[in-house]
């Protein structure tokens, strides 16, 4: 694409390790929901588990944001996409937590149209943000493409409705497009990066295509040696499944 060339997305973007809401396994709020040092940190569901376990997407909507994580980061050789990542997962889990409902944010109107180094000024907080906008890129998909889903229209067809989106020319009600398609675009970002314990990053294929080592405790020895393959494997939060707590 031309505006943003899919996998350049992740180019100059900060590494984000989401200290925020969502577990694969369930929402996260407040504390970790395991001890350290015991063997109760949270399974991460396999590939297959995952469109049974959705928990604030319905199933189409999910499929959406799958079809628009897979054309902004697309799968390659090497490192699978957006939606093989899990960046659906991700988003859905932080949607489904306090995040999505701007717990602790206040919220009161009246709203007023702000500048944009302001920050978001809508009455609509995240999860509402998507359910709304969602509902009308469908609308848009059945009325201006007469297909059934954007899922189901083709990779090129996807791209130019996101190129509109990004643009600002496509209508989405009374949403602001390129509002809705900068939150997609960060909450992918995010989704690719974070900690498998969120939902994305699954088996840790971004740390592993760009060499980061994850929760490792001690790296210092290769923070100054720059060009250099780090040879050993990422770690997550929550530890290696080859990780075993000692007994006594």
């Amino acid at each position: 694409m031309a505006s943003f060339r899919r996998r350049d997305v992740l180019k100059g973007t900060a590494l984000v390790l989401a200290g925020g809401t969502a577990a694969q396994a369930g929402i996260i709020s407040g504390k970790l929901p395991w001890q350290a040092g015991s063997d109760s940190a949270p399974r991460l569901p396999s590939n297959d588990e995952t469109s049974k376990a959705w928990k604030f997407f319905t199933a189409p909507e999910a499929a959406a944001v799958e079809a628009i994580a897979d054309r902004l980061i697309p799968p390659d050789p090497q490192t699978p996409g957006g939606k093989d990542a899990g960046c659906a997962v991700f988003i859905d889990r932080q949607l489904a937590g306090p995040y999505g409902q701007r717990d602790g944010l206040y919220i009161a109107p009246p709203f007023h149209k702000g500048e944009t180094q302001q920050g978001p000024q809508s009455a609509f907080g995240p999860a509402e943000l998507y359910r709304r906008g969602l509902a009308a890129l469908h609308e848009h998909v059945r009325t201006a493409r007469q297909r059934e889903s954007f899922a189901s229209l083709t990779a090129d067809q996807q791209d130019e409705i996101l190129h509109g989106l990004e643009d600002g020319n496509i209508t989405l009600g009374e949403l602001d497009a390129k509002t809705f398609f900068e939150q997609l675009v960060k909450d992918v970002q995010e989704g690719f990066f974070a900690d498998p314990i969120y939902g994305g990053n699954r088996d840790m294929c971004a740390w592993r295509m760009i060499g980061f080592p994850g929760a490792r405790y001690d790296y210092r020895d290769w923070v100054s040696r720059h060009n250099e393959p780090y040879p050993l494997p990422p770690v997550s939060i929550a530890g290696r499944a080859a990780w075993t707590p000692k007994s006594g």
